[in-house]
């Protein structure tokens, strides 16, 4: 539940709550009106942590405090996951070996930061008569790639989208026990 729907103090509108101290022992179902004694007693909140339950179960702590802890959570775990790209490399099918291996120093750079890579090839005109050679091409850079030493898996294998023939091939985290 997010830290804008919790009920506090005098937004708690049941008539009796299940209530935990400030130490997170229970106290039991107790009113109210005693669970809000109870909390100005301490000096702290009385907060509704499970408004669902029956009955509600209502903590007593500092507001403020919990709500910026659960704040600092969502960062914290935001923080730790990692984002993966798409990296795009186009090309024709008329493309010359050195460019080739060009482009393919840079697929293995992107492959080896851990992004995704989408290769394509571009036919115009005449070219769309001859769609093999784009397909003889994105092999010889699997090819290629290989003799790099670069672990990849070939997620989505060449195919034809309109008059372009693409494949997408994601870097492969490598194990021990492989090799």
């Amino acid at each position: 539940m997010s830290t804008k729907n919790l009920r506090v103090n005098d937004q708690i509108r049941a008539r009796e709550v299940r209530l935990i101290d400030a130490d997170g022992s229970q106290r039991g179902v107790v009113p109210l009106k005693e669970a809000k004694a109870v909390a100005d007693g301490a000096g702290l909140d009385l907060v509704e942590v499970s408004p669902n339950a029956d009955p509600p179960v209502c903590k007593i702590l500092d507001h403020g405090k919990y709500v910026y802890e659960q704040k600092k959570k969502i960062r914290d775990a935001k923080k730790n996951q990692t984002q993966i790209k798409l990296k795009e490399i186009r090309m024709q099918p008329k493309i010359e070996k050195h460019d080739l291996e060009f482009k393919t120093k840079h697929i293995t750079e992107f492959l080896e930061e851990g992004n995704k890579v989408k290769v394509t090839i571009r036919f115009r005109g005449r070219e769309m008569a001859h769609t093999e050679r784009g397909r003889d091409v994105l092999m010889l850079i699997l090819e290629l790639l290989k003799t790099n030493e670069v672990g990849f898996n070939v997620d989505r294998s060449p195919q034809m989208e309109g008059r372009f023939m693409s494949m997408i091939l994601s870097h492969q985290k490598k194990s021990k026990s492989a090799n």
